[in-house]
């Protein structure tokens, strides 16, 4: 599944994040998938948290998360990240942690892009979809 993933952001289970069994807890998984996003934007030459620069402002949709394993504390994890689809105004990011080739935790995120000033939906910008298209598609 790894060879799927263009992207990958490396990330260390720091002791903060686990429970008494050092087992992350499952509600950073979450966490961990907006750093991967939020890499893979910079990756792109893109600044997630500038509207201006990317056309708005994007709020989570749907996240669904599939666990296959544990990650333990210390582990050294990647996280790769995908675009599988841009809609009108939405992005599907499809996810999945691995700790070396072993597949933690799959999941997917939905982002809606929407207007800064009445956050209401709007069109995935051009340079969004330019960027995005010419790193997952061609």
């Amino acid at each position: 599944m790894t060879h799927s993933f263009r992207f990958f952001h490396p990330l260390r289970v720091r002791w903060s994040e686990v429970d008494p069994y050092q087992v992350v807890f499952n509600g950073h998984y979450l966490n961990y998938f907006d750093v991967g996003i939020t890499e893979y934007f910079r990756h792109l030459g893109l600044r997630f948290s500038d509207p201006a620069a990317i056309g708005g402002e994007f709020y989570v949709r749907k996240a669904t998360l599939d666990y296959h394993a544990p990650a333990l504390f210390d582990d050294e994890l990647r996280i790769g990240v995908r675009v599988g689809r841009i809609g009108t105004s939405s992005i599907q990011f499809e996810l999945a942690i691995f700790r070396a080739d072993q597949l933690l935790v799959s999941g997917e995120i939905i982002y809606v892009n929407t207007d800064p000033a009445t956050r209401t939906p709007a069109s995935v910008s051009a340079v969004v979809r330019e960027k995005v298209g010419a790193f997952e598609w061609q």
